[in-house]
């Protein structure tokens, strides 16, 4: 049983079990509804992208229906979820990233499941905002409930950083926070990321961890993902720098609005996310030195974020960024 299985990441894992020769259930939104990033997928084009895999349309928020339309009284030997809150705000985040995934864990094992992949995230080192803390909460709950698991923390995605490929060649500066070395990370793929969950059902090594996980190659920061496409679209680097003090005044200014307007409440967290991400490196965090470490950062895969970069601009790729349009 997957969950999640409408994002790109949910797509690519659904076709590495399905290529790995397991029998995948996937359930989605009800057909009324869009799925995909950002509900950009119609129902038959999602069937399409699923191939070989059975869908059953259901609601994850909802118990009844995990275990009615999802799981039927059938027995299930794995489940595995991609599934994440859509804007990472607490109410969100508490919704999804725990209480949808307690409710999944408990359909599961009445299904005979003994065994969870979770896609988490590697920003849970540092847990500062709320989708942190619910990620956290249910990997403690999974961990807890003797359940195999493998609990899979990735870097940085390509889609969360190919948001400038487009302002880059429309002739403007590449955007960076500080000097633009603040931060790093290995990007992974959707498909290496994928067949790396894939492979967390098959092979024991992979079993009872927590496992933060890069793509290949040296850890980036965001000055050289600038200058990568500079050189790709032949133009000399130019950058616009931000001060992080600038996004700490947009976070206090919200959270001060948001204690008269609610709906201004969810805004500074989304501002407070954007900090976060513009301040802190998704690598290995080693608590002995208080310092992010890539060389303790596992790479796997195959396909390096540059490459992408090279292949969207040559319009041989494209990006499905959805709620990762941040910046």
């Amino acid at each position: 049983m997957v969950l999640g299985a409408t994002g790109t990441i949910g797509q690519a894992t659904v076709q590495a079990l399905l290529a790995r020769g397991h029998e995948v259930v996937c359930l989605v939104r009800p057909r009324v509804a869009r799925a995909g990033v950002a509900g950009g997928l119609a129902p038959d084009q999602l069937a399409q992208r699923l191939a070989g895999a059975e869908l059953r349309y259901g609601d994850v928020t909802q118990p009844a229906s995990l275990q009615h339309d999802g799981f039927r009284g059938e027995h299930f030997d794995v489940l595995l979820s991609c599934l994440a809150s859509r804007t990472g705000v607490p109410r969100d985040a508490w919704a999804i990233d725990h209480q949808a995934h307690v409710d999944a864990l408990a359909a599961a094992r009445a299904a005979g499941v003994r065994q969870m992949v979770l896609l988490s995230a590697i920003c849970v080192q540092k847990p500062l905002l709320a989708f942190q803390l619910a990620k956290l909460a249910f990997e403690r709950t999974l961990i807890d409930s003797g359940l195999v698991y493998s609990i899979v923390r990735p870097t940085a995605f390509f889609k969360s950083l190919s948001g400038q490929i487009e302002r880059v060649r429309a002739g403007k500066p590449f955007l960076v926070f500080g000097d633009g070395r603040l931060t790093a990370c290995k990007p992974i793929s959707d498909a290496d990321l994928g067949n790396y969950l894939a492979r967390c059902v098959d092979e024991a090594a992979l079993q009872s961890h927590i496992l933060p996980i890069g793509g290949p190659g040296p850890a980036i920061t965001p000055l050289e993902q600038g200058a990568e496409l500079f050189r790709l679209l032949g133009r000399p680097p130019r950058y616009k720098h931000v001060p992080l003090a600038l996004l700490d005044t947009v976070v206090a200014g919200l959270s001060l609005a948001g204690r008269v307007l609610p709906s201004l409440a969810a805004k500074a967290e989304l501002a407070r996310i954007g900090r976060y991400y513009a301040s802190e490196s998704m690598l290995v965090w080693n608590s002995i030195t208080g310092r992010y470490d890539e060389q303790a950062t596992p790479s796997t895969g195959q396909d390096t974020l540059f490459e992408h970069y090279a292949r969207v601009l040559a319009g041989q790729a494209w990006v499905e960024r959805g709620e990762h349009a941040v910046f």
